[in-house]
């Protein structure tokens, strides 16, 4: 298992950026995918953007596309997400999670397969 920490969660005004951040420590962070997954209140969680182990491959849901960007460094552990043009429909509790999946060829959208996850933290636009 590897161990998940975000920051960079707050409040921002539609139109705005905010970048998120996921600290992993545990087994080697380069042998797992990355995700980002969200949960509004009174909704399921929903997927975001998955990064494969190398970082050579992205997968983004449609409502995010042109506007958020995963990216990942693995010397330092660490994969982001990238937020901009922020809407009031992207508040929600933003969560990472690993995979020990490639998520490479096809990407890898169901949380289920998913073994760790961060606590999760909370971005909010204003209107």
């Amino acid at each position: 298992q590897v161990q998940l920490v975000e920051s960079g969660g707050g409040l921002v005004q539609a139109g705005g950026s905010v970048r998120l951040s996921c600290a992993a420590s545990g087994r080697t962070f380069s042998s797992y995918a990355m995700g980002w997954f969200r949960q509004a209140p009174g909704k399921e969680r929903e997927f975001v953007t998955v990064i494969s182990r190398s970082g050579g491959s992205t997968y983004y849901a449609d409502s995010v596309k042109g506007r958020f960007t995963i990216s990942r460094d693995n010397a330092k552990n660490t994969v982001y997400l990238q937020m901009n043009s922020l809407k009031p429909e992207d508040t929600a509790v933003y969560y990472c999670a690993a995979t020990v999946y490639y998520c490479s060829a096809y990407g890898c959208y169901d949380p289920r397969i998913f073994g760790s996850w961060g606590q999760g933290t909370q971005v909010t636009v204003s209107s």
